[in-house]
């Protein structure tokens, strides 16, 4: 499977996700402006990121939420530490 660039997941979650968790705004954000996980972020690491986004993502929920999740921690696993 190819590996999709985090903006584009980005903008995915967007389109699905109509009222964003106010705490996972800056994360998304922040995802918008990378392409891989392995991307720095200011001081923080692409990996990161994605982390503090998943942990404020609890509130998005559906299908379309549980696979994203799902392809955005497979990326956290496979990523440099």
């Amino acid at each position: 499977m190819e590996t999709r660039s985090l903006s584009t997941i980005a903008r995915e979650i967007r389109k699905d996700w109509k009222k964003v968790y106010f705490g996972a705004v800056p994360y998304l954000d922040a995802m918008s402006t990378l392409d891989s996980i392995n991307d720095p972020y200011m001081m923080d690491s692409g990996r990161s990121i994605v982390i503090y986004f998943l942990a404020n993502a609890s509130t998005w929920r559906g299908e379309k939420a549980r696979e994203i999740k799902k392809e955005l921690n497979a990326m956290c696993k496979q990523a440099k530490r």
